[in-house]
C-alpha cells in the first residue's frame, strides 16, 4: 500500500489512470468555479440580476471548497493501491 502525499504518483499504470481521472475532475471543477464567478461578476453590472449573481458566487465558492476535497480523495484512493513489491516482503 502506498503512502499519502507520496511524490511517486505514477508507480503503476493503475496509479496513472486513477491520478488522471482525479485530475480531469479537478480541472472540470475549476472550470465550473471560474464560470460561476465570471457569470456572477457580469450579472453584478445589472441590479435586476443581483440575486442570481449572488447565487453564482455561492456556487463558485462551493466549487472552490471542493478543490482540496478532490485532492484528498485522490490521495486516499492512490494510497489504497498496491505498489510494486508490496506483496513480496521477505523477512
Amino acid at each position: 500500500m502506498g503512502k499519502m502525499f507520496n511524490t511517486d504518483k505514477n508507480a503503476t499504470t493503475e496509479h496513472q489512470a486513477v491520478y488522471g481521472w482525479y485530475e480531469r475532475i479537478y480541472t472540470l471543477n475549476d472550470f465550473f468555479a471560474a464560470s460561476f464567478f465570471l457569470g456572477g461578476s457580469i450579472m453584478f453590472f445589472y441590479s435586476s440580476l443581483m440575486i442570481p449573481a449572488t447565487w453564482c458566487f455561492t456556487f463558485g465558492s462551493v466549487n472552490f471548497m471542493l478543490r482540496p476535497t478532490i485532492k484528498v480523495l485522490r490521495e486516499f484512493h492512490l494510497a489504497r493501491l498496491p505498489l510494486p513489491g508490496d506483496g513480496s516482503r521477505s523477512g
